[in-house]
């Protein structure tokens, strides 16, 4: 895939406040101009950036019907009525079951959760969740991550006597289900400072606020961040404001005093010894607990969270683990599968904006991952749909810069039900509905996308010689974590840079450049050690010691506990 590299050289004011910046405060010159171009040009928006604190938390009454959810939580309680935990089957849903359940298991014994199967009952909200609610004699429900739309489903619940609190971060209707309460900071009339908080945010900022309700210490909500990082990461929500507040101690929790359940899938990850960061846990410890819900059913991954004794973690980790090995199978097999069909279904001349591939046979649970994996290779908006028992079901995923959420919800005519956020979505419609959808939605895409948005962008934030990459240096850019959606790690940009003459192919196929290479353009330029996944076309040119231009992050990699500085390359120019 070729990509454009974008580079805007820094202006003479932003070089004068990097300047400021490095006489006052001592950072290295790049790191300045670094917080400069993100708008952080004074000492307590640097510090506050630096060192998130929890005193910069916002205040959980500022979110609509806050007072309505803790008043209704502490009757139950008090009443000792049966209450059930009840979230969607993926990273953010059962983080957010885990978490509550974990909070409240002291207070009440009359505590459930359930997870629907997405199989039999979809995501969200089921008329059969609410069954099981009434039939175990629960009289509220406590929904995280979902329910915003489920009104059809909240007003069944109380013809059965059931109550429910819905706490979700997806977008709502024109009018709310008929809750007590209905959490969302995305609601029209919100004036909660900070809308992206993930599904399990919300669910934590219930808790924290029926803590303070109760003078309960903070401490015990403290230990359950590592849920809220995980669910952040995983859902890739913005890591701003709050959010990065709550993914900074999240992590330091992971880091320094994980729970048993998370300790042990940190060890069948193989990230034992290192430091977890937010890419961990998007590319190792979060897919494999989505896993759970992909391939059996998620509340695996909420019995891992809650585990007591390192035994049963270890055997719900070990199972994680082997569902994941079956859906990269799985999703590798129908990615390859969706490729063809997409070659048979190009027409000559015509380049389609978007992607609309269906298959009655492909597996639900995957789906979503094989539209990702189709978006990254043609860099289209794609949609991925198949058969659901009497619905069709689809997920869609899109390119950067274009709302795939509107565009859906521009086809909601066709359309039972949706769901999601700007970059990710998931649908059901009637089969005959099909060919409709496809044009209208491919219609929509077009109307809206420009050809040059179809060409896949690296933003470089800076030009960096190596003899720049000292330890300060390191340790600065550090700091400017955790990186995520909206706080991206800088990508940078070396000139001229050629092979010191050991770099070599590596991968099973050979498919991947393990570089050494020095800056040509530097009398001094130190060996440094680069991975460049996938561009071994590139080798030829390398090993003739002829200099290439790279993009890259810098990132520590650690093998036998010994931890190096090792750039990730992003693209090669000849």
């Amino acid at each position: 895939m070729t990509y454009k590299w974008n580079y805007q050289p820094p202006t003479q004011e932003e070089l004068q406040e990097r300047d400021r910046l490095v006489a006052e405060l001592g950072l290295s010159p790049v790191i300045s101009l670094l917080l400069v171009q993100r708008g952080l040009t004074t000492r307590e928006a640097i510090k506050k950036f630096f060192k998130p604190s929890l005193n910069d938390l916002e205040d959980p009454f500022l979110m609509p019907d806050m007072d309505k959810a803790v008043e209704r939580l502490n009757q139950a309680l008090g009443d000792k009525e049966k209450i059930l935990i009840y979230g969607d089957y993926d990273v953010d849903g059962t983080t957010a079951v885990s978490l509550v359940y974990k909070y409240l298991r002291p207070y009440t014994s009359s505590l459930d959760y359930y997870i629907p199967d997405r199989y039999d009952e979809g995501s969200g909200i089921s008329f059969r969740g609410v069954d099981y609610a009434a039939e175990q004699g629960v009289t509220l429900i406590i929904s995280l991550d979902c329910g915003i739309k489920a009104h059809d489903k909240v007003a069944y619940a109380k013809e059965k006597g059931i109550d429910f609190i819905v706490c979700d971060h997806h977008m709502p209707d024109e009018t709310l289900p008929d809750a007590v309460a209905v959490l969302d900071a995305k609601r029209e009339d919100s004036k909660y400072p900070y809308e992206h908080l993930s599904g399990c945010g919300v669910g934590f900022k219930f808790m924290q606020a029926f803590a303070i309700n109760n003078g309960f210490p903070f401490s015990e909500l403290e230990k359950l961040l590592e849920l809220v990082a995980m669910s952040i990461a995983s859902d890739i929500v913005p890591i701003t404001g709050e959010n990065r507040v709550l993914a900074y101690y999240g992590l330091r929790q992971i880091n320094s005093n994980p729970s048993i359940g998370m300790k042990s899938i940190i060890d069948v990850c193989g990230l034992s010894g290192k430091e977890i960061t937010i890419s961990d846990i998007v590319f190792k410890i979060g897919p494999r607990l989505n896993a759970s819900g992909r391939m059996m059913n998620g509340r695996e991954a909420v019995e891992l969270m809650l585990a007591k004794d390192s035994f049963t973690a270890r055997k719900k980790s070990e199972s994680i683990n082997q569902y994941n090995d079956e859906r990269r199978e799985l999703d590798k097999k129908i990615t390859e599968e969706a490729s063809r069909l997409i070659a048979q279904q190009r027409q000559p001349g015509k380049d389609q904006k978007a992607i609309v591939v269906y298959n009655p046979t492909w597996h639900k649970g995957v789906i979503g991952i094989v539209a990702s994996r189709l978006t990254e290779k043609y860099y289209r908006p794609v949609a991925v749909i198949t058969k659901s028992s009497e619905f069709l079901t689809g997920s869609a995923r899109s390119v950067v810069g274009f709302d795939i959420y509107a565009a859906i919800e521009n086809c909601r005519d066709l359309l039972e039900n949706f769901g999601g956020h700007t970059y990710a979505v998931g649908f059901s419609l009637k089969e005959e509905n099909l060919e409709a959808f496809k044009e209208k939605f491919q219609q929509t895409v077009a109307d809206q996308l420009g050809t040059k948005d179809l060409i896949p962008q690296i933003d470089i934030d800076a030009i960096l010689d190596f003899k720049e990459i000292t330890p300060k240096f390191l340790r600065d850019l550090k700091e400017m974590g955790p990186f995520g959606p909206e706080n991206q790690k800088p990508i940078f940009c070396t000139r001229a840079v050629k092979d010191y003459g050991t770099s070599k192919l590596v991968g099973r196929e050979l498919e991947h450049i393990k570089l050494e290479i020095i800056d040509s353009l530097s009398d001094s330029s130190p060996i440094i050690h680069a991975i460049a996944f996938g561009m071994s076309r590139y080798n030829g040119h390398i090993k003739q010691m002829k200099p290439f231009d790279i993009c890259y992050t810098v990132e520590e990699n650690t093998y036998n506990k010994n931890t190096v500085v090792q750039l990730q390359v992003k693209d090669i120019r000849i």
